[in-house]
């Protein structure tokens, strides 16, 4: 199965108030943009030459914050109920 066919499977409680925050100021500035990579949601993306980001179908890893370079991303956990719904198997 792809990871893209098991990131389909999740079932997400989304939350109006996001729980990661990123200053695309700051990542403007960035020669390497590590999280487009680093991502394994693919949650960050390059659209008409900004980075764009898409907390909905994050999967709470906490990647993007610690490979981060320019220390653009402010990192939580969802609020209690809301987030991504792991089930065991």
């Amino acid at each position: 199965m792809k990871l893209e066919e098991k990131l389909g499977r999740l079932v997400f409680n989304f939350d109006k108030e996001p729980h990661i925050i990123v200053d695309t100021d700051r990542c403007q500035k960035c020669d390497h943009q590590p999280c487009l990579a680093g991502c394994p949601a693919g949650c960050f993306k390059i659209e008409a030459g900004k980075l764009v980001f898409n907390y909905e179908d994050c999967i709470e890893c906490g990647t993007c914050k610690i490979i981060c370079e320019k220390d653009a991303i402010k990192w939580n956990y969802p609020r209690g109920s809301f987030g991504v719904a792991y089930q065991y198997g």
